[in-house]
């Protein structure tokens, strides 16, 4: 079971709702989930009991347009503005420190999937000092000349149709090229190997919701940070960091993003980074052939650095 707790958000006008899943007994550690796009926290529930199971307290919010925390119909999808990244960050940030307040000296470890993880990176490369580890799971790379095209697009298109107009145009620019791998059962068989997770996904109301032209600019935003020379250069060298993905995933270019991201990461000095690739699985390994496995690793990952 879980606690359910609400919080302004920095956008001064909507209510982030975050989630809490204690241990029966005593704590060894925290870890904060950063979800992933069009989706929402209590996907995460599986894994935030296993965790918990095994000693540690698990936190995640609803960012701003996703999941509890959207106002309404026309909010989904959308941030703040025409780039809300410094929201999002500062959203997250406020969870930490709740959390860490209440927590006090115990190990603090984050964990941020798909969009989650390019939030986690750049997150970690600002507040990394203090924490125990990261794990980026589903992440990838992408060079600046096509997110900085992308967030031009998008600004481009909400000139003329507003920042909360939904433009299958864009939509196509960031995911057409993501299914041509696979069967073609559905438009998000990239996500998973195992199609009962993929239905489940399409069933879900509160999952696939198309991005708004701000939602768009914020995640090619981010994106394009998460890349950046800077965001490796300032993340703390001591910091251990474990990248786990998919062999199949199209965000990570079928391993080639994750394997680039995890050498920019060594090549700034970061003296721990660990990587796991899962052959055959997608782009949510959480809900994928391999998802026992994953979390195995992530909770040897987490004990080995408490």
């Amino acid at each position: 079971m879980y606690e359910e707790i609400v919080y302004p958000s920095s956008d001064k006008k909507t209510q982030i709702h975050a989630y809490v899943w204690r241990p029966r007994s005593f704590a060894r550690g925290v870890v904060q989930i950063v979800h992933g796009m069009a989706e929402y926290a209590l996907r995460y529930a599986p894994l935030a009991e296993f965790l918990s199971e095994r000693g540690f307290i698990v936190c995640a919010e609803d960012h701003l347009g996703h999941g509890a925390s959207v106002l309404t119909e026309a909010e989904a999808g959308y941030f703040d503005g025409m780039d809300g990244t410094s929201a999002v960050i500062a959203d997250i940030r406020t969870l930490h420190e709740m959390m860490r307040d209440k927590t006090g000296t115990l190990p603090y470890f984050f964990l941020g999937h798909s969009m989650g993880s390019f939030f986690t990176r750049k997150y970690i490369s600002l507040y990394g000092a203090g924490l125990a580890g990261a794990v980026i799971m589903g992440t990838g790379f992408q060079p600046a000349l096509l997110t900085g095209f992308g967030k031009f697009a998008a600004r481009l298109v909400a000139l003329f149709c507003g920042a909360k107009h939904r433009s299958a145009l864009i939509d196509g620019l960031a995911f057409g090229s993501y299914n041509k791998r696979f069967e073609g059962r559905t438009k998000y068989d990239w996500l998973s190997a195992d199609a009962a997770n993929v239905d489940a996904y399409i069933a879900d109301p509160l999952c696939g919701v198309p991005f708004t032209c701000g939602g768009f600019c914020t995640l090619f935003s981010i994106v394009g940070q998460a890349c950046a020379a800077k965001t490796f250069k300032n993340t703390p060298k001591q910091l251990p960091i474990y990248l786990v993905a998919g062999s199949d995933d199209p965000v990570g270019s079928y391993s080639k993003g994750v394997v680039k991201v995890y050498d920019k990461y060594a090549a700034a000095g970061v003296a721990d980074v660990q990587m796991t690739i899962y052959r055959g699985a997608r782009h949510e390994i959480l809900n994928d052939i391999c998802a026992e496995q994953v979390m195995e690793d992530i909770s040897a990952f987490l004990c080995a650095h408490i």
